[in-house]
Formats: C-alpha cells, sequence, structure tokens
C-alpha cells in the first residue's frame, strides 16, 4: 500500500511516519519543502530518500524513488503544477494530508498565509487527484482513487455554550481565528468534492494531542522547554504564561496517529469524527503536573505577549461515534504524555 504523508516533517507527521514504517504493508511517501528541519525525523534519517523535484516530470520524479525507502518528494503544496507532478508519480492509496500552518496564535498575525496554506493546498490535492483519476491518452482510466484523511481541528468549534459540551459533530460551528476559519473551509471543500466529484475523503476533528517534538510554542511544550531551560541555568527560573484558565481535552500524538490509520480503516467517506479522550483539565492543572516533575523552584508569571485576542475556553470531545466505528480507545495516560515530553526538552535544549 502506497501511504502519502504531506507534512511528514511536522510534530504529528513524524510520528505517524515512525508508526508506518514499522509496517511491512506500507510503502512510505512524504512531502517536504527546501527550508523544511528534519530534526523530527531524526530516528529515520537513515531512511530518508530526499527528492528535489524542480523542473522534472513525473517519470523523472518515479525513478528517483528507491524500494525501502521513505521517499520525500520536496513539493511547493500552494503550487499545482508541483502537485500534479507528485500525485502522478507517487500515485497513492492513502494520503494524511497533515501539512498546514498549524498555531493558532500565528494565524492572526498572517491571517492570509494561513488561509493560503491551509485551503489551497487541500484544493490542490483534490484537483490533482480529479485529474489523474481521467482517461489518460490512450483513453484508459489511471484509477487514481485514494483514501484522504483530512486533519481538521476542533478549534472550528470556537465559541461553545455552557449546554453544548462535551462536544459532538452535531455542534455549531463557530470559529473564533484566522486558523479555525480554514478548517472549517478545508472541512466543507471535503465534503463538496466527495459529492460532486467522489473524492474520498474523511475529516478528523482532533482534539489537542501533545508530546514528545510538539513545537516549543505551543502552550504544555513551551512551559516543559522552559522548565528545562531553567534546570540546566539557561533561563531564569520564573515560566512564563499565558491564560490558565481555559481546558483542554488532550491525547497523546502517538495514540492520535494510531486513530488517523483507524479512521481510514473504518470511517466512512463524506463524514466527520470527533478524536480525543473525553476528558478536560485546565491549562493550570497541567502546568501544575509539569512542575511537579522538576526539582527547581520556579516561579510563574504571565506574558501579555501569550494571551489570544480571543479564547475558546472549553475544548471537550464526545468522540463515541469515532469510538464506535472503530473500536479505538486512548492508551497512553496523560501523566506519562507530560513525562515524554519534558524529557524530550532536556534532551533538546
Amino acid at each position: 500500500m502506497k501511504v502519502l504523508i504531506t507534512g511528514i516533517t511536522g510534530f504529528v507527521g513524524s510520528h505517524l511516519a515512525e508508526m508506518l514504517f514499522a509496517r511491512d504493508d506500507v510503502e512510505l511517501f512524504g512531502t517536504y519543502r527546501r527550508r523544511s528541519r528534519m530534526d523530527n525525523l531524526e530516528n529515520l534519517l537513515p531512511h530518508l530518500n530526499l527528492i528535489e523535484v524542480g523542473v522534472s516530470n513525473i517519470e523523472s520524479t518515479q525513478a528517483a524513488l528507491k524500494p525501502g525507502k521513505i521517499n520525500m518528494i520536496s513539493t511547493d503544496l500552494v503550487d499545482s503544477f508541483s502537485v500534479h507532478k507528485l500525485m502522478g508519480a507517487v500515485r497513492p492509496d492513502r494520503i494524511f494530508h497533515l501539512a498546514a500552518q498549524s498555531f493558532v496564535p500565528a494565524s492572526w498575525n498572517a491571517p492570509a498565509e494561513t488561509l493560503q496554506t491551509n485551503i489551497l493546498s487541500q484544493l490542490n490535492l483534490f484537483e490533482a487527484v480529479r485529474e489523474l483519476n481521467g482517461p489518460n491518452r490512450n483513453g484508459k482510466g489511471q484509477d487514481l482513487d485514494p483514501l484522504i484523511q483530512i486533519a481538521g481541528s476542533s478549534e472550528e468549534y470556537g465559541m461553545v455554550l455552557p449546554d453544548e459540551v462535551p462536544m459532538t459533530e452535531n455542534n455549531a460551528l463557530r470559529p473564533l481565528s484566522p486558523y479555525a476559519v480554514s478548517k472549517v473551509t478545508q472541512e466543507k471543500l471535503a465534503y463538496q468534492y466527495w459529492m460532486s466529484f467522489g473524492i474520498k475523503s474523511i475529516v478528523s476533528r482532533g482534539f489537542n494531542h501533545d508530546g514528545p517534538r510538539r513545537g516549543e510554542h505551543f502552550a504544555p511544550s513551551t512551559w516543559a522547554r522552559q522548565i528545562a531551560r531553567i534546570e540546566k541555568g539557561l533561563q531564569e527560573p520564573i515560566v512564563w504564561v499565558g491564560d490558565l484558565t481555559s481546558k483542554r481535552d488532550i491525547t497523546d500524538v502517538r495514540d492520535m496517529v494510531r486513530a488517523y490509520w483507524l479512521l481510514l480503516d473504518h470511517g466512512r467517506p463524506g463524514e466527520v469524527y470527533n478524536i480525543g479522550s473525553g476528558t478536560t483539565r485546565t491549562m493550570g492543572e497541567m502546568l501544575e503536573m509539569l512542575l511537579a516533575q522538576s526539582t527547581a523552584k520556579i516561579e510563574v508569571k504571565q506574558d501579555p505577549a501569550r494571551l489570544r485576542p480571543s479564547d475558546v475556553m472549553i475544548l471537550w470531545a464526545d468522540a463515541r461515534k469515532f469510538q464506535q466505528a472503530t473500536g479505538w480507545e486512548p492508551t497512553i495516560p496523560f501523566e506519562q504524555t507530560l513525562r515524554d515530553l519534558l524529557a524530550y526538552w532536556r534532551t533538546h535544549v
């Protein structure tokens, strides 16, 4: 089975790559950009085959592929020509579309870039599938008909009323950030292409997920990084925080990528599925759990720059639809997620 991961160098993409590379039934492909950092793939570096597409055609790209390797193809997903070459060369059976501008605060500073990156990249993927699934020059169908996972977000729910939790897939969508708007648009685009052209995509509304390699700007990860720096004497003994009152439903990333695979095994095209633990904690509670793992004496101070213009106060998943379809349940305790996150930063600062 040929599996393509867009955004394979990212936090979630790298964990998914590790899981799938260990399988005997998967031939793994990924997309990267010239400026992509390979840090998250350090455990897989000996197995990477980097292919710089440039002006090459589909045939020359195919010739550069190496069996037994993770074939990484440089692709600008907002460029339709580049995406068409990618899809024609790989012809995947499954696509996990994880590439995105995924940091919510950055979407206020760069709303146009966020919308363009997140929406246009998906549009180009769908258009490439649609075009390559038509008849070729000999009049024979090329049968490019992959299953596609679209990584939506619980941020789509936005302003949630007190009587609307835990959130089901039928909750109203009231997005509160440009990032959330982009994800709502991706979801609606997936539905439209399924109904109009039969593009088989399934949307996951993933609630928060954390673990090793999480980007340093995300809340629990930035706290863990600051704690690790304090322990090494690289920073004054103060952890700077934003709002600690909001509540989040957080799943370990390694459970989340397992859920993504099950989504394409058992989910129905055109449908949307919540994926989350079903448990919430305040950000303050998470911070206290991290601080308890350090012997350093640390002060906590709020940084106004870390506050958002509008914040989602609670994200709490009702994931029964997904669990009934797949049998999935999270297996990694949240305490272990935080331990592993802090251990990661202790070796990476």
